[in-house]
């Protein structure tokens, strides 16, 4: 049988469980990262192999595995390095540990290719179950958590005092430096009653973002973690959608991307449909999207905080499935994104 040198153009779609922790362990069952195909044939990754019969199947080491993986991200770490990317982390990739970790090794690592991630977070089941605890029923008005003084209190202790150092610490064990903040801190937001502050007590809107607080540690290549909490003139604090406040930061610092991680795939064409999932639409579509009832209920907050960016100057906004692991990753470094883009 004839031998011969070849050589091979493969495109890949690997499987890790944990790649970044232990990237030798490899399963399909958790996490599917697939990489996009290149209409570039510079962006092919040419494996060589070593002579062998022309009817012997190629079969790649994960090494090499992972180098071609890292090759393919190449143009995507390239078109968003020292670029801000404003990310919105809540709901189920809170409260799963699994998941939590997997978006706080996605947020390093990214970080560590050269992008400047600003991590925003909410923290609603962690308030619920402190409330519950101190025998204080919580109370929801539209999706809006209806806030007296008392539990305006105990949400103030929990985003700002709990959850955010809980946050700050994961990322520096993750190895990258993270700084914490909430809204008071100075003074990178104001607040301002909302406007159905008679039904639903302190709970506020933004009325000023100073980002002045934010750019040297930006620059320093430190990661900013945000809790939704302001106040106003007075000092009066106010609990703030999350949603809003990263959308009102992504504006202020002139984000390339913001992303808000949800508890859905994206937007679905059809509510009852999880597989009409729409991968891309502008604001004229998303509009009439509305209109038509398409979109309704929580995600209405979700497209209009990212209109808002999108008027203001921000590039992108995402809206993505937060249930799955590394979508955060997915949707920045490949082509297939992990939800639904919202382009201006």
């Amino acid at each position: 049988m004839t031998m011969m040198s070849t050589t091979f153009t493969t495109k890949i779609s690997p499987s890790f469980s944990k790649p970044f922790q232990n990237p030798n362990n490899l399963n399909s069952k958790n996490f599917s990262f697939s990489i996009p195909n290149f209409k570039n044939p510079c962006d092919s990754v040419l494996v060589r192999s070593t002579p062998l019969s022309t009817t012997t199947p190629v079969v790649l080491k994960p090494s090499q595995t992972r180098v071609e993986i890292l090759s393919e991200s190449l143009p995507y770490i390239q078109k968003f390095r020292g670029k801000i990317i404003v990310v919105k982390y809540g709901g189920a990739a809170m409260k799963s540990e699994a998941l939590q970790d997997s978006v706080i090794k996605d947020l390093v690592l990214l970080s560590c290719v050269g992008l400047r991630p600003v991590f925003v977070h909410g923290g609603g089941p962690e308030i619920n179950s402190w409330l519950t605890r101190l025998g204080i029923q919580p109370n929801f008005l539209n999706g809006l958590r209806v806030t007296d003084a008392a539990t305006m209190e105990i949400v103030e202790m929990v985003l700002v005092g709990k959850v955010n150092k809980h946050l700050v610490s994961l990322i520096n064990n993750a190895g990258a430096t993270a700084v914490g903040l909430s809204g008071k801190d100075g003074r990178l937001l104001t607040a301002r009653p909302s406007a159905k502050s008679a039904q639903l007590g302190f709970v506020g809107d933004i009325a000023r973002v100073d980002t002045s607080i934010l750019r040297p540690l930006i620059e320093n290549n430190h990661i900013p973690v945000i809790a939704s909490v302001a106040a106003d003139e007075s000092g009066q604090a106010y609990n703030i959608n999350a949603d809003t406040v990263a959308g009102e930061l992504a504006a202020a610092l002139g984000a390339e991307k913001l992303i808000l991680l949800t508890d859905i795939a994206g937007i679905l064409e059809d509510r009852n449909d999880p597989g009409s999932l729409v991968k891309q639409i502008d604001i004229k579509g998303v509009k009439k999207m509305v209109e038509e009832g398409k979109v309704a209920g929580g995600m209405i907050p979700k497209v209009n905080c990212c209109v808002r960016s999108l008027a203001q100057g921000v590039r992108t906004t995402s809206i993505i499935d937060g249930r799955v692991k590394h979508s955060l990753l997915t949707e920045v470094l490949t082509d297939e994104g992990a939800g639904t883009m919202i382009t201006g």
